[in-house]
């Protein structure tokens, strides 16, 4: 099948789902995180005793983003450069990455996702460890998430798509 009937029919079942019925709090189970680093079944109880400062303190993580770029990157066995050089992300923004009070934009973290070839599992804790995520509201990240699932990581592939369906491309 054509890869934008493919990506037609995508967006037309994740776009429009069927209604969710939401429990309560204490009945939430967030999915996950195949990589291991997010805590599991934290969910805010407006009822528990624990203080805003003692849940922030439990479940932030300063550098968790830095930590999985370069698991992805050593997982790789190719050079920084390599990676960088994949996307044609400029070698400066790279290095700003190191700084841990640095923000990656979701463009950038997509970007990096793409030259490190990520699964859909693994691009989603990546983006939420740069408290970003993908979801499945609107059409450009639906995109997005095709191209991951489908292992399209070539950017103009991904940006051809994106120009497609009239979105701003990466880079």
């Amino acid at each position: 099948m054509d890869i934008k009937k493919e990506l037609e029919l995508y967006i037309n079942s994740y776009l429009y789902p069927e209604p969710m019925a939401f429990a309560s709090c204490a009945t939430f189970e967030p999915r996950k995180a195949k990589t291991g680093l997010f805590k599991e079944n934290v969910c805010f109880d407006a009822c528990a005793n624990t203080s805003v400062e003692e849940f922030i303190k439990d479940n932030k993580d300063d550098n968790l983003f830095q930590t999985l770029l370069y698991r992805f990157i050593d997982r790789t066995n190719k050079k920084d450069s390599d990676i960088y050089n994949k996307v044609n992300m400029d070698r400066r923004l790279f290095s700003k990455l190191r700084n841990l009070e640095y923000h990656p934009s979701k463009e950038t973290v997509i970007l990096l996702g793409l030259a490190l070839e990520l699964n859909e599992d693994e691009i989603e804790d990546f983006l939420k460890s740069a408290s970003y995520s993908l979801p499945k509201n609107n059409k450009y990240d639906l995109i997005i998430r095709f191209c991951f699932i489908n292992k399209i990581y070539d950017v103009f592939k991904v940006n051809n798509l994106l120009d497609d369906y009239g979105f701003k491309t990466l880079n």
